[in-house]
């Protein structure tokens, strides 16, 4: 066996154990965002706060996390994923046991909000810019994968939150679990590496739908593709963002959140657990199908679904059986933009600036934040009624789904022809 086949054959073998150690890091970080909604009632108590107002913590945690995500992408670039990824982790778990000692909101916007945010959004965008490196050519199902244990990750934890908060409180639960997810995190941030220039696997023939080129990030900012891609990840970000803030205040509200639902567990902590298995799965599911049928035909396919699904979710918010299903469904259909997104751009403009690329597209998810969570709640309260939230957020699924098909591809299609 020749060395560069050995060579191979090693790269191959190491990048899986680099995709595992990706997918426990991601793992580490989901609970911030995915169980934030179970903080929201005892915060609110103990704060003394409106629903509007306590939400804007989660929009500064996706901010921060989105919003700076080309620095910290650099970073990461810069110093390497392992050291840059473990800071993260510690940011993050550090955050959670900051919070757990707060006595006012300005002081839970800082902790929870912009320390928490800050770190998790370097472990995200630099797991996302390491696995489209070392799998050249599944780059749908390895960011489907990676972003799947930030999705998934909560499945773990939504039940065991949500029992600790109701037995020991809120404050009590934000510390076990801050030190828990901040020390799972360094520990798998210590084992990654960046891919070797030659000898990982690759495409045999470069797909006519890849760049043969890399962009530098000053040169994709000034490509219209990038901003089509941009606008349309922020519609899509708030349809999602919208749920995932406001789940628990859906099922108090329409009082189904205590409900036991077939005999298992209450209507909310269940959903919240469904919900984060079908998150995680359509992220691999959606990405494997893109690596196949396409990106754009995969958008159309996934977006539509979601839109649908939305609706559907509004029709039977009151009833606690399709309350869990349809929230699941709502997930399935929109976790997936976190692999097809990153493909997308990575396919569009290449992989040499990968991290830092999609670090500018990831501000996007920022921009859904506020859209989904303070804005969506105080359109609520103007209107006295989630009926327009919902008619809006399905009707930018809608648009995204019919861009996709009728917009991006035409614009990529040109855009790869011209870089030769």
């Amino acid at each position: 066996m020749s060395a560069s086949a050995v060579s191979s054959g090693e790269a191959a073998h190491r990048r899986w154990w680099q995709l595992l150690l990706g997918v426990i890091a991601m793992m580490a970080i989901s609970s911030p965002q995915y169980t934030w909604t179970l903080f929201t009632g005892p915060l609110n108590q103990r704060l003394g706060t409106t629903l509007a107002e306590i939400q804007w913590t989660f929009s500064l945690l996706v901010i921060l996390q989105t919003f700076l995500s080309p620095l910290q992408a650099y970073l990461v670039d810069r110093f390497g994923p392992r050291n840059l990824i473990a800071a993260g982790a510690i940011l993050s778990g550090g955050s959670w046991v900051l919070a757990s000692v707060v006595g006012s909101l300005q002081m839970l916007y800082l902790t929870y909000g912009v320390i928490g945010g800050f770190g998790t959004g370097i472990i995200y965008v630099g797991i996302i810019g390491l696995m489209v490196r070392w799998f050249p050519d599944r780059r749908g199902l390895a960011t489907g994968l990676a972003a799947a244990g930030y999705g998934f990750g909560a499945f773990f934890t939504s039940f065991p939150i949500d029992s600790m908060i109701k037995s020991s409180g809120y404050q009590h639960t934000l510390l076990v679990w801050g030190v828990v997810q901040g020390v799972l995190g360094v520990l798998a941030a210590l084992g990654l590496r960046l891919p070797p220039e030659a000898g990982h696997p690759a495409a045999a023939t470069q797909p006519e739908t890849q760049s043969r080129r890399s962009y530098t990030p000053t040169e994709m900012l000034r490509s219209p593709v990038f901003w089509l891609l941009f606008v349309m990840m922020s519609m899509m970000s708030t349809s999602g963002l919208m749920v995932t803030s406001n789940v628990g205040p859906f099922a108090k509200e329409f009082k189904v959140a205590d409900v036991v639902v077939l005999g298992l567990m209450a209507a909310l902590p269940l959903s919240l657990t469904l919900s984060r298995v079908t998150n995680g799965l359509t992220r691999p599911f959606f990405g494997w199908i893109s690596d196949h049928i396409g990106r754009e035909a995969t958008m159309a396919l996934a977006f539509a679904l979601e839109g649908v699904a939305i609706l559907v979710l509004f029709a039977f918010l009151a009833n606690p059986v399709l309350f869990v299903v349809l929230t699941g469904l709502v997930f399935f259909g929109w976790g997936e933009i976190f692999s097809l997104f990153p493909s997308t751009l990575t396919d569009t403009f290449g992989p040499k600036f990968a991290a830092t690329n999609y670090g500018c597209l990831y501000i996007a998810q920022g921009i859904g934040s506020i859209l989904g969570g303070p804005a969506a709640a105080f359109l609520k309260q103007q209107t006295g009624s989630w009926l327009t939230v919902f008619i809006i957020v399905a009707c930018l699924d809608a648009l995204t789904a019919l861009l996709a098909i009728t917009v991006l591809k035409g614009m990529r299609e040109r855009h790869l022809r011209a870089a030769g």
